[in-house]
């Protein structure tokens, strides 16, 4: 106990410290604004806002600033993509998707300022909740952390990476594990951890250190992004009358239960390897639906449908960031993108971490979280007017900002050639309904797997039971076990005849 309030203690001094600087403001204040926008506009994300930010940021500038621009942008996209889906019935981001099922129909009854207000305050409350939980579990698991060897993060490492193939598949989960096993073998390249000799890089010394984080980040996420706005139409939208935007305190307080359940549901779906927003959001959602009185309203302009979806993908990004602190394994594609920025500042998260750093997180979420709310309730009308921005303008800009963002991280015109393939083989793998984010996955935490699972081998010549006789070990097999046998063909026809049977 004398730990934990300790821990606070050293939260609010880091609160203050940043509250103190000026730059803190400026710094938020623009990354904010800026995540809004990309959010704001379909076919950009939240990834694409801090994969670009991490590309200018890189190790240029000191750690502590970086991570104020990159969480900023991050709560910003976030909450961003709720205004197209409000207002125009499209998710500016995946996120969003659950947003638009009842707030588009109250924009359509002449209630988008309504609708816009209670999503502000919803995101900004849902991502305090994600905050808090934040603080609280990441010591506890900190702790346990600290006994875990070799062989349980060489499992850690593939469960995380199987995982999100597993949740993130739209058909086939196989092609989840593809692309996650893909990114494993891009990450195999370059001079081998234990021993220092050279694998797959065919004579090129730019393999030598590997396939370089950013580059890859701009290439996956990027280029099929801004490849598919610039084939779909360029037109946004009209002009939007919302009326009043700022909530009344009594309907908010009225609202508060549903808010604060899905602040919990949303937190809990993002603490899993790889899942995302956006699944917070649906899952969120379809418990609403059930638990609510009004769930039988939901998709005709439910309030609580609204609040169901936002403040539970808002508080899914202190969720994120417990298993990318904790374990080195992010809970969302923005998140992998943020620990891309940490590798590059030479920060490997997990139980060495600097305990600073994380209150240091903490203290720029609950900043960027209220500076999220006062932008969002006083300039919202500024961002609607961002919506009307054809996409074949704003696109070739970002298209600019991507490739001076990848060529500044150091690699030289390298890194433009290898943003350029991997964003080929990702526009490709799109179309072919492969998902993106286990492949990013796999390229981050494929060196922790790779390093981890030879030296388990080396310290028990080679013997494989060291992956079950330990008990930690032997758990996290067993999940990695069950997660690929739940999705044979043969054990989901089982479960789905049992499912169908009368009781």
């Amino acid at each position: 106990m004398d730990y934990f309030l300790t821990q606070v203690a050293g939260f609010w001094f880091e609160l203050v410290s940043l509250a103190s600087d000026p730059i803190t403001y400026v710094y938020l204040v623009c990354s904010v604004f800026l995540g809004i926008v990309f959010g704001a506009l379909p076919g950009l994300t939240a990834t694409l806002a801090v994969t670009i930010l991490t590309g200018f940021f890189g190790n240029k500038f000191p750690l502590e600033q970086s991570l104020i621009a990159l969480i900023g942008a991050y709560v910003g996209a976030i909450y961003g993509g709720s205004y197209p889906s409000i207002l125009l019935n499209i998710p500016g981001t995946a996120a969003s998707a659950a947003t638009a099922m009842d707030g588009n129909p109250l924009a359509k009854q002449g209630r988008g300022g309504e609708a816009l207000g209670m999503t502000t305050t919803a995101s900004f409350i849902g991502t305090l909740i994600g905050t808090g939980f934040l603080l609280v579990f990441v010591w506890l698991l900190l702790m346990i952390s600290k006994n875990i060897a070799s062989p349980e993060k060489a499992l850690l490492a593939l469960f995380g990476i199987l995982l999100s193939g597993t949740l993130m598949s739209k058909d086939l989960v196989l092609k989840g594990w593809i692309s996650g096993l893909i990114g494993l073998a891009m990450a195999m390249v370059g001079l081998d951890p234990i021993l220092s000799e050279t694998r797959y890089t065919f004579g090129w010394s730019y393999l030598m250190s590997g396939f370089q984080v950013v580059p890859v980040l701009m290439g996956a996420f990027a280029v099929p992004q801004i490849m598919d706005g610039m084939r779909a139409d360029g037109s946004i939208g009209q002009k939007v009358d919302v009326g009043r935007i700022v909530p009344r305190i009594g309907t908010v307080m009225r609202r508060f239960p549903t808010i604060a359940r899905s602040g919990v549901i949303g937190t809990g779906i993002g603490a899993l390897p790889g899942v995302g927003e956006d699944v917070a959001g649906w899952v969120s959602y379809g418990v609403g639906r059930t638990v609510c009185k009004d769930g039988d309203k939901f998709g005709t302009g439910s309030v609580n449908g609204l609040l169901s979806a936002e403040a539970a993908n808002n508080a899914a990004i202190g969720g994120a960031l417990i298993p990318l602190l904790v374990l080195g394994i992010p809970g969302s594609p923005p998140a992998a993108a943020l620990l891309g920025a940490l590798k590059i500042n030479n920060v490997i998260p997990g139980p060495t971490i600097d305990p600073q750093l994380i209150l240091h997180v903490v203290a720029i979420l609950v900043m960027a979280s209220f500076t999220m709310a006062i932008m969002g309730l006083l300039t919202a009308r500024v961002f609607i007017m961002v919506l009307r921005i054809p996409q074949t303008i704003f696109l070739p800009v970002v298209m600019v900002l991507t490739t001076i963002g990848s060529f500044s991280v150091g690699g030289g015109i390298n890194d433009l050639y290898l943003m350029l393939a991997v964003g080929f083989v990702a526009f490709a793998m799109n179309a072919m309904h492969y998902p993106i984010a286990p492949l990013v996955i796999g390229v981050i935490l494929g060196p922790l797997f790779d390093e981890t699972f030879r030296r388990s081998l080396l310290i028990s010549d080679g013997d494989l039971s060291t992956f079950w006789t330990r008990p930690g070990a032997a758990i996290l097999l067993a999940l990695n076990v069950a997660l690929v046998v739940s999705q044979l063909p043969i054990v989901k026809r089982l479960f789905t005849g049992r499912k169908r049977s009368p009781i």
